[in-house]
């Protein structure tokens, strides 16, 4: 089978990071979407695996993708700092709604404004970083980057953290933070298990 039949029957079989990235960034535009429309335990759920998603790839583009982009092209380190400064408004934003009642009535305005920022955030990226990697970097390199991005989400916090945007933080307070998430992701879990019994 050759690569390009792979892509078309498995979309993260042969995915370089910006495919990898760009395909995430539909994930989250379908679950703001899944948020708007659903109502209850539905819309908590689907808020819950926004907040999970968001988290993950941020801090993955944060200790992946932006280091590589600030060395190989020009004009990397002021377009990283762009989309730094708009990481961290969305973080702010995401962790006041992260505590926040999916029922309260300032919710749903205050997710609209995130969603809007988070969409800018993302169309920034794609043309401005990720355009720009493709350009400058190898096929195998942003191979490689893919699975480092992967690698990368599997350890990191499920919740934001605004403040925590280099790739030096986050290897310093991810896996604290990360663990912490976890534990607080397990234990919300088992209590709601409990409450439906």
């Amino acid at each position: 089978m050759q690569d390009d039949e792979k892509q078309v029957g498995d979309p993260a079989a042969g995915e370089d990071v910006v495919a990898l990235l760009v395909r995430q960034h539909g994930q989250i535009h379908t679950l703001f979407d899944e948020v708007r429309l659903s109502r209850g335990e539905a819309r908590k759920d689907a808020f819950d695996r926004l907040v999970r998603l968001l988290a993950v790839h941020e801090t993955a583009e944060e200790e992946v993708v932006h280091p590589h982009a600030r060395r190989v092209f020009d004009g990397g380190e002021d377009v990283v700092q762009e989309r730094l400064a708009e990481e961290n408004a969305a973080k702010e934003l995401l962790a006041r709604l992260d505590g926040m009642d999916t029922g309260d009535p300032k919710f749903m305005p205050a997710l609209l404004s995130l969603r809007d920022a988070v969409l800018a955030h993302a169309r920034a990226e794609e043309r401005y970083e990720f355009a720009q990697l493709r350009r400058s970097s190898s096929r195998a390199r942003l191979m490689t980057m893919a699975k480092a991005v992967k690698a990368a989400e599997k350890m990191a916090p499920t919740h934001p953290h605004p403040g925590v945007e280099s790739a030096s933080a986050n290897m310093v307070l991810g896996p604290v933070a990360a663990l912490v998430d976890r534990t607080r992701d397990a234990i919300r879990g088992a209590m709601a298990k409990d409450t439906d019994a």
